[in-house]
């Protein structure tokens, strides 16, 4: 009775984690939604801050770079070409230890606007982040992005405009992801649905994280962070949430980010993000304890349960094994033996069939989650270092 108690409440879990908690999302979503437009309406209140004419914060461009060689210099010229004024705006760009030409690159720009860091040694983006930061002038407003990344022309000017409310901490950009042969948009279905919940999430006041290629701070909200960091973007707009401050995201500021050619190149990054969600499961463990707040309620049911889908998965798949006997658990023991085994042919198959794009999104779940379980692994045996390397995304 136990084992089957486990069982279903191991399924369930992946259940709730990935169609449930939708659901609930959108129908709370609709709720806030409809009360804001009663207030709107009743208190003659504007529904969208814009930017009161010539009233532009001072913000710095926060990047850092590792082996860029091949995208820095059109990224630099792609974030001077911002339409944010000019005079307010400061492009800090640092070298981590870069081997190949990145630091030459940004050594021959000439423009004002651009802070060139050209560190000799390679001690990882974090303390790149932190000192950049530390480096900062008068700036009121932070942007961090990658240097594969490409924002639109206004993205700036579109992350910013959400601070003239006092109350917001953070802003999280839209984030496309393109073929690099076709610049076509190939945002995965799986991409889309984690838009989707970014953006249901905000609008209850429960957003956590960000896409760490396109987000905004207010600097003074900003703690400088533990070297040994992984998921920065996450830490970063974690700590400015719990303490009371907004975070919005805004799907009017779009960057574009090259997409992994495959997803054996997207599994080395899903380990890495792997390691920094146990990470900061065992960093954030005291917002464990139950609280009445939306806030609470995303970081349970979209991170933690999230994270633990992969525990969930092999403990269906070893229970259901210990139930084998009874014909029931026979059956549902088979059925998961045919996903699993499908998923794996599939996945070595579509390197010489075309495989409909529906097929490869089971391969996509389960390899994520190989890789969260690979990078649970690695945490607790300590086998990672904050150091980075280059990835294709």
């Amino acid at each position: 009775m136990l084992f089957e108690i486990l069982l279903w409440i191991s399924i369930s879990a992946i259940i709730y984690t990935y169609i449930i908690y939708p659901f609930i999302l959108i129908f709370f979503s609709s709720l806030f939604q409809v009360k804001s437009d009663i207030n709107c309406l009743l208190q003659n209140t504007e529904r969208r801050i814009d930017y009161l004419e010539n009233n532009f914060p001072e913000v710095a461009i926060i990047v850092a770079a590792y082996n860029e060689e091949g995208v820095i210099e059109k990224r630099i010229n792609n974030l001077i070409n911002q339409t944010y004024p000019s005079d307010k705006l400061n492009i800090y760009i640092g070298s981590d230890g870069s081997t190949d030409s990145t630091a030459d690159i940004i050594s021959k720009f000439t423009d004002q606007r651009i802070k060139k860091f050209i560190f000799q040694e390679n001690r990882g983006k974090i303390s790149v982040l932190n000192d950049l930061i530390q480096s900062t002038g008068h700036e009121e407003i932070l942007v961090l992005s990658d240097a594969n990344t490409y924002f639109n022309n206004d993205v700036v000017e579109k992350l910013v405009r959400h601070f003239e409310d006092n109350h917001v901490g953070a802003v999280c950009g839209e984030l496309h992801l393109i073929d690099s042969e076709s610049r076509s948009n190939k945002d995965s279905l799986y991409w889309k649905y984690e838009r989707i919940l970014k953006y249901f999430e905000a609008r209850i006041g429960a957003l956590l994280g960000a896409n760490g290629a396109n987000y905004a701070i207010r600097k003074d909200l900003y703690k400088p962070l533990p070297i040994n960091t992984i998921v920065d973007d996450f830490t970063i707009v974690m700590d400015i949430a719990i303490n009371g401050n907004c975070v919005k995201y805004d799907p009017e500021a779009i960057a574009i980010e090259e997409i992994a050619p495959d997803i054996a190149s997207e599994f080395g990054r899903r380990v890495r993000i792997g390691i920094g969600n146990y990470q900061a499961l065992k960093r954030y463990f005291s917002f464990l304890l139950p609280k009445a707040s939306t806030l609470y309620f995303s970081y349970i049911s979209h991170k933690i349960m999230r994270w633990l889908v992969p525990h969930f998965m092999l403990t269906a798949l070893i229970i259901n094994l210990l139930l084998i006997d009874q014909s029931f658990y026979y059956y549902t023991f088979i059925l998961q033996l045919i996903f699993y085994t499908g998923c794996g042919l599939i996945y070595f198959l579509k390197n010489y069939v075309k495989v409909p794009g529906v097929m490869l999104i089971p391969v996509f779940l389960v390899s994520m989650n190989i890789a969260l379980g690979v990078g649970f692994i690695k945490y607790i045996t300590g086998n990672y270092k904050g150091n980075w390397k280059r990835t294709e995304r």
